[in-house]
């Protein structure tokens, strides 16, 4: 594993601007919990670039080192200077669903975006993308330019773009997995990310997942952790990229160790009291295959490479302890209660409990 450290020119702390951070996105899970953290743990001022002032939750909005810019990306041009002031810049903002959107907000605005920085201010941009653009290897994946859907497709574009761009030195592509935050029931400051969403509803179907059995795994990552590793870079100074084998850009995939479905299954049922029984139904490719045809299902070509591929895994990954810090959430017991979700004894336990009694 290289070194997070190496490659960075050092820089004169009695000539270095002060830090002045543009936050894209902001109102998001992700945004929100990185602006926190570099409020609470650091000095600099943040710009915040947002569309709707109320969804900002987890900092206050008339800070004296907080300025909030209400704006859409696609129309930068209101904001021009204060863009241009910023030192670093934090891009956690997308779009999904329309295409016209899509490819307006995830590839026109971020060239928009870099027109308008000043090149001998800007030290660094930390640019959100998706590992899903992403082979194993962390190159960038054939198929999602050519199968992807408009999200997946606009992020693969912008990221080809991105490796051209004058510069691209300044330019780290974060690789989210997949992403937990917030609360099930959505209270507390943070917004509730659509994975912890969707906890309450998938221990709803517990009962039936424990009959399945599936060959398949991916990463996972808090946004916590995510908000970590970006102060983490945002401290440290900038320069070539100290990953081998990569381009000018520097490519991080951010996420823990791979976890399988039956391994996420299992740790579900323990948590909600559950339990897992010795043997079931293998859910295969072609099983899957066969259910879209006899079912008429509509699949996108990037549901069906989905099904194909089944092992969304990377190497390397860059979790938190990547660079010396402490994960928040390293495991999927850590992001159940993190998220609030509500725990259970099973039987075993009860029974435990009771002849301690």
């Amino acid at each position: 594993m290289s070194d997070p450290q190496a490659g960075h020119r050092p820089v004169n702390p009695a000539t270095a601007r002060p830090q002045r951070i543009l936050i894209t996105g902001a109102s998001g899970c992700v945004g929100q919990h990185i602006a926190a953290l570099l409020l609470r743990a650091s000095n600099v001022e943040l710009l915040l670039l947002l569309r709707d002032p109320a969804k900002l939750t987890a900092v206050p909005a008339d800070h004296p080192r907080i300025t909030v810019l209400v704006g859409d990306l696609r129309d930068l041009t209101p904001h021009a200077g204060a863009i241009a002031s910023a030192t670093r810049i934090v891009h956690t903002a997308t779009a999904w669903g329309d295409p016209e959107r899509a490819m307006a907000v995830n590839v026109v605005a971020v060239k928009q975006l870099l027109t308008f920085t000043s090149p001998e201010w800007l030290e660094q941009v930390l640019y959100f993308s998706t590992a899903s653009v992403l082979d194993r290897q962390l190159r960038l994946l054939p198929e999602a330019a050519s199968e992807g859907t408009e999200y997946i497709q606009t992020k693969a574009l912008c990221l080809q773009q991105l490796e051209e761009h004058p510069l691209a030195e300044r330019i780290v592509a974060l690789f989210p997995t997949l992403v937990f935050g917030g609360r099930v029931e959505g209270s507390g400051p943070f917004p509730t990310s659509y994975l912890t969403a969707g906890l309450a509803e998938a221990s709803r179907w517990r009962w039936l997942a424990k009959w399945l059995r599936v060959d398949a795994s991916f990463h996972f990552i808090h946004a916590a952790d995510i908000a970590q590793v970006c102060l983490h870079l945002l401290s440290t100074p900038q320069g070539p990229n100290p990953e081998p084998g990569q381009g000018r850009v520097r490519r991080l995939v951010l996420g823990q160790p791979a976890v399988s479905v039956n391994h996420t299954v299992r740790r579900l049922l323990r948590w909600c009291g559950g339990w897992l029984p010795p043997a079931g139904v293998t859910i295969s490719p072609w099983l899957v295959e066969a259910l879209i045809q006899l079912l008429r299902l509509e699949v996108t070509a990037w549901d069906r490479y989905s099904i194909r591929q089944r092992h969304f895994v990377h190497k390397p990954i860059s979790p938190p302890e990547r660079f010396g810090l402490v994960s928040h959430a390293p495991t999927l017991e850590a992001v159940f209660a993190d998220a609030g979700l509500q725990r259970r004894r099973g039987l075993a336990q009860r029974m435990l409990q009771m002849f301690r009694s």
